[in-house]
C-alpha cells in the first residue's frame, strides 16, 4: 500500500488542522492505521491510532483530548483532527500502516508516507 499525506501548513497557537492521509494500492480496510511525529533532534513518536474497521482508537496521552483519529473506508483515507494546538505539536506527521491488528513501535509498520509538516508560532 502507497500512503500520501496532506494538510500540514502553519497555525498559531490554540488553531486547528486536520490531516488526511489517502492510501492506494492495496485493500485498504486491511490495515490498522496511524499517525507519528518527529521534531527536529527527537526521535519519532506515536501520535494516534485506529484500527482497520475504524472501531477502537488509540491516542498518546500527549494529545489526548485534543486530537481525534478517524477513517473512511471508502474513500481508503484516515484523518488526523488536531485542536488546541500547541507550538511543543510543531513536527513532521507521518501516517503509517500496518496490516492486522496495530502495535506502536515504528519498526513494526508496513508503509509510511511521505510525512507533512505541521509548526504552530506561539
Amino acid at each position: 500500500v502507497q500512503l500520501q499525506a496532506s494538510g500540514g501548513g502553519l497555525v498559531q497557537a490554540g488553531g486547528s488542522l486536520r490531516l488526511s492521509c489517502a492510501a492506494s494500492g492495496g485493500t485498504f480496510s486491511h490495515y490498522a492505521m496511524g499517525w507519528f511525529r518527529q521534531a527536529p533532534g527527537k526521535e519519532r513518536e506515536f501520535v494516534a491510532a485506529i484500527s482497520w474497521s475504524g472501531g477502537r482508537t488509540e491516542t498518546a496521552d500527549i494529545v489526548k483530548g485534543r486530537f481525534t483519529i478517524s477513517r473512511d473506508n471508502n474513500k481508503n483515507t484516515v484523518y488526523l483532527q488536531m485542536n488546541s494546538l500547541k507550538p511543543e505539536d510543531t513536527a513532521v506527521y507521518y501516517c503509517a500502516a500496518r496490516g492486522g491488528s496495530w502495535h506502536p513501535n515504528p519498526d513494526a509498520m508496513d508503509a509510511w508516507g511521505q510525512g507533512t509538516q505541521v509548526t504552530v508560532s506561539s
